[in-house]
């Protein structure tokens, strides 16, 4: 193998192992399209969540099947859109406890004093940055499309 295909190979089983599959623009200044293969592959679960990275947005596509764990997010908001099932939401209220994982995300606390939102298919939840929010409930399966705006 010659050496620039041998680099070319490492750069790009270095982005799929870091979950780099999302469409890249940083800074956002161009149209971006996100076909709707990839978009549909990852609403169903079988594809990178992120479809698009940049400095000031993220778009993901998203699934679960079960109850997640409270979250607080200090450096984004958070615009959630239901495509599929149903889930119950609790969200703003004080958040406690918890530690980072990462940029400007907490897990592993609690909400105290939330609101609980029962969402289904079309609806749309907007929760502001610094904001806790939590998954409770999910009957069978919900799928939704994630738009994170950053904080500059």
């Amino acid at each position: 193998m010659k050496p620039q295909t041998a680099f070319r190979y490492l750069i790009a089983m270095f982005a799929l192992v870091m979950g780099m599959g999302a469409v890249q623009a940083a800074p956002l200044t161009e149209v971006t399209v996100i076909p709707q293969a990839k978009t549909q592959a990852a609403l169903d679960n079988k594809a990178n969540l992120r479809l698009l990275v940049t400095d000031d947005v993220w778009v993901e596509g998203a699934y679960r099947d079960k109850a997640g764990d409270p979250e607080l997010h200090t450096d984004n908001t958070n615009v959630f859109y239901i495509t599929a099932g149903s889930a119950t939401i609790v969200a703003g209220g004080t958040y406690v406890g918890g530690s980072s994982i990462g940029r400007g995300e907490v897990r592993g606390g609690t909400i105290d004093g939330g609101t609980t939102y029962n969402l289904v298919k079309g609806d749309t939840i907007v929760i502001p940055t610094g904001k806790p929010v939590w998954f409770k409930e999910v009957p069978t399966s919900v799928s939704y499309y994630v738009v994170k705006l950053f904080k500059r």
